[in-house]
């Protein structure tokens, strides 16, 4: 079994209840996760409960490689554009 070094002043006891067919337990305010969803992964006899990872939006994947510098057009051999009818 993987043994983890934990923190002894950050150890709580929490309760364990039914909720229908499922076991729940009971989050005190200070261990709350962010979010809607976790994901939990067993290990041996131990549970990780880790907050669900959000999607990235197409600006978080963007906003990695920072800002983009376009480079100068030169348009003046184009012809002008043609007025709208309306």
């Amino acid at each position: 079994m993987n043994h983890i070094k934990v923190d002894k002043s950050r150890v709580r006891t929490a309760s364990l209840f039914r909720n229908g067919r499922n076991q729940a337990v009971r989050i005190p305010v200070e261990f709350e996760l962010p979010g809607t969803e976790v994901t939990i992964t067993k290990d041996g006899d131990r549970l990780i409960v880790e907050p669900k990872a959000r999607s990235k939006s197409f600006l978080d994947v963007i906003a990695k490689y920072g800002p983009v510098d376009f480079p100068d057009i030169d348009d003046s051999d184009l012809l002008p554009l043609d007025e709208p009818q309306l």
